[in-house]
């Protein structure tokens, strides 16, 4: 069964509403706001529609592949540790930008920001993991996808307000929030192997 509230954080924590601000800033420096506000909504809504396949069809996709929801809890959780890692010492911003920045801006909506800023291998490896809570539930899929879109929306809300919310919590108060939120993600990411392999084990 989903536990709903470690759904939310687990997602929230891998998309990083806030740490997307200033890369959103850096990728539409110059634009005018209408511009800022339909690649906001269109990486927000690409990013939703990958989301939520990979929910639907992500544990289908692993018994076609013949890869077991314990190994793919253990291996899901190693790499969530991995993204953790990075935000607790300040290493995943970088990549980011740097992963931004060799991307042209003629679509920048689909491609860096949807996919793989929002919609990267973590989050994707997320909404698999927690789907395979869900034992085939449509109400407990159905409440994840709601959960996904929730995120999203406020994702969007920080996109589209991204410079208000550079402005009030400043270069310092970003970077203590992304290390905090790094640190509940390892112990996320740690429950998820132990699960894993309490299963294999069982």
């Amino acid at each position: 069964m989903i536990d709903l509230a470690s759904a939310f954080v687990t997602l929230f924590v891998v998309l990083d509403p806030p740490g997307m601000a200033p890369i959103f800033l850096g990728l539409t420096a110059g634009m005018p706001a209408a511009i800022k506000r339909g690649i906001a909504i269109e990486a927000c809504v690409i990013a939703f529609l990958l989301l939520a396949g990979a929910t639907l069809f992500g544990t289908w996709l692993l018994g076609v592949l013949g890869i077991s929801l314990p190994a793919f809890r253990i291996a899901g959780g190693l790499l969530l540790f991995s993204i953790a890692f990075e935000m607790v010492f300040e290493r995943r911003q970088r990549r980011k930008a740097d992963d931004a920045t060799q991307q042209p801006d003629t679509n920048i909506a689909a491609f860096p920001l949807a996919i793989p800023l929002l919609a990267g291998p973590g989050a994707i490896t997320a909404c698999v993991l927690l789907a395979g809570r869900s034992e085939g539930n449509l109400i407990q899929l159905g409440l994840l996808i709601g959960t996904i879109a929730l995120i999203l929306l406020m994702t969007m809300a920080v996109l589209i307000g991204s410079h208000l919310l550079e402005r009030a919590l400043g270069p310092r108060g970003l970077a203590v929030s992304e290390r905090l939120l790094g640190v509940l993600l390892a112990a996320l990411a740690v429950q998820y192997v132990a699960d894993g392999v309490l299963a294999l084990r069982g």
